[in-house]
């Protein structure tokens, strides 16, 4: 059975550390599931036409999303391909509520998670879900610990996905 797993992001590498839990996880319990991991991030569009008619998701997300979470998450997918169906990214761009409920109702989302540390990585415009998450009536979301107290000289390079 294929179901999808939302996870909030900031597109850092850090946040790819929710993915690597949550999939170590269910490997652990042997689940038999595949999933469709979503990253979703907040953006705020703005109010010019300009932008809203000429900006696309890929002009953002080459802005927002950087190589290095790319190639890290290819990595993984690599790691667990029993587990992961796909991987997509997708922008929320609401300011409401109930349209980031009716987002999550249409793209069929069974779990959502999200980083129990603020986003500091956040670039100009994108904003955090944590809040519409935790607000969600379709979902629950669960808040993941990550980030080491430990120095981590791979820390924010393509090697901290292999710790």
């Amino acid at each position: 059975m294929i179901k999808t797993i939302l996870i909030a992001t900031d597109f850092s590498l850090e946040s790819l550390d929710i993915l690597k839990k949550v999939l170590k996880k269910k490997h652990a319990q042997n689940d038999e599931n595949q999933y469709n991991i979503l990253f979703v991030a907040g953006y705020d569009m703005g109010d010019s036409i300009r932008d809203l008619l000429f900006t696309t998701k890929s002009s953002v997300f080459g802005k927002i999303r950087s190589q290095a979470f790319c190639d890290a998450y290819s990595i993984i997918n690599n790691k667990y391909p029993d587990l992961i169906n796909k991987i997509t990214c997708d922008l929320f761009t609401g300011s409401f509520q109930r349209t980031f409920d009716h987002f999550v109702e249409a793209r069929n989302v069974d779990e959502a998670y999200f980083s129990a540390t603020k986003g500091s990585n956040l670039n100009r415009n994108q904003f955090d879900l944590t809040g519409y998450l935790k607000k969600n009536k379709h979902v629950e979301a669960q808040e993941v610990v990550t980030g080491t107290g430990d120095y981590v000289p791979e820390k924010g390079r393509l090697a901290e996905v292999f710790l």
